[in-house]
């Protein structure tokens, strides 16, 4: 089950909030010992929108991003509302196959103004079904220079899981990616079971616990 991104019904027009850009480095580092990060699509935004809630659908430009790693209906979705939305970033280029693996990082540039204090981010987690790690609406430090967040993974619900490699891509696997709405789905976005080893995946080579990515937000 699968909808449109969530946004606020309230949106309110905002003015000046362009002026006095602040920068800030996001560095992104995987804790998995065995999971690859996809390419993280970043963006720093307003109070009125969010990548998803726990316990609601996902929408279909998320859940693409879970199921094949392809951020980018995301980050169009995020363009075309430059009223909520005030920077994106996408890790792909900083990366030379796009893929961030166990125990690397990858440190993102983002700009932010008054009325877009928040910062989301997200990324698949290979090899899963429809897993995703992300950060979701954080605020962006303002009265310290650094704050660190440790990110969770999550399930998008719209995939059965049933860590079969013909529908899991990326290198460990090579199956297709975004599949067609299934009736088999959870439905809704939850925290991720991680890996139990009923298809073609090993629990014991591929599962973790608790988070995946230490999240260092830093003004410039």
């Amino acid at each position: 089950m699968k909808k449109i991104l969530c946004t606020s019904a309230a949106i309110l027009m905002m003015g000046s909030a362009f002026a006095n850009d602040r920068a800030y480095e996001v560095t992104i580092t995987n804790i998995t010992s065995n999971q690859i990060f996809t390419p993280i699509l970043a963006a720093t935004h307003s109070t009125n929108i969010n990548y998803f809630e726990l316990g609601n659908p996902a929408s279909i430009e998320l859940a693409t991003l879970a199921e094949s790693g392809n951020p980018a209906p995301l980050e169009e979705v995020l363009l075309s509302t430059p009223i909520l939305v005030h920077d994106t970033e996408n890790s792909a280029p900083l990366l030379s196959d796009g893929l961030l693996r166990p125990g690397e990082s990858v440190t993102l540039e983002l700009s932010t103004s008054r009325g877009f204090p928040r910062l989301s981010l997200a990324a698949m987690l290979i090899p899963t079904n429809d897993t995703f790690m992300a950060l979701d609406s954080v605020y962006l430090p303002r009265r310290t220079d650094t704050e660190v967040y440790f990110a969770k993974a999550y399930d998008a619900g719209t995939e059965d899981n049933d860590e079969l490699c013909d529908n899991i891509p990326g290198p460990a696997c090579g199956g297709i990616g975004f599949s067609e709405e299934s009736t088999s789905d959870e439905g809704f976005v939850h925290i991720s079971a991680g890996i139990h080893g009923e298809g073609d995946l090993l629990a014991s080579e591929y599962d973790w616990r608790d988070a995946v990515a230490k999240i260092t937000i830093s003004r410039k």
